[in-house]
């Protein structure tokens, strides 16, 4: 049974990366181009794994990941922080938040999926 991975990303050319990285991997991807997209998108889905951007309109990564948090069905998904940001406070207030790691843009591929395979079981 494949795995549902969520990517929220308000770059189309990131989002198209991602997915197709791990849909080559097998993995099923569900795209959201900011996080209320990504509320509206995930409402009675089953999701292994949400990989959220941080700066993007509407609803940013930080805002979504408390959101998705405070929500009964998904409070116990592994959340992936995708960022440009190496700033050590963003990242803690993304782990304070909620996340449960972080890759830095530019991502590499291989190191995308080993962080996959590491917090989705």
């Amino acid at each position: 049974m494949a795995k549902n991975i969520l990517v929220v990303d308000d770059s189309e050319s990131i989002r198209e990366v991602v997915s197709f990285t791990l849909e080559n991997a097998g993995y099923t991807v569900i795209k959201a181009c900011d996080g209320q997209d990504a509320l509206n998108r995930i409402v009675g889905a089953k999701l292994d794994l949400i990989i959220t951007d941080l700066h993007m309109p509407v609803m940013d990564g930080i805002a979504l990941i408390k959101e998705v948090r405070a929500s009964e069905e998904f409070k116990f998904v592994p959340i992936l922080f995708l960022t440009t940001e190496s700033q050590a406070n963003k990242k803690m207030e993304a782990k304070d938040a909620g996340a449960t790691g972080w890759i830095v843009k530019p991502f590499v591929p291989e190191k995308l999926l080993a962080a996959i395979t590491k917090v989705v079981r």
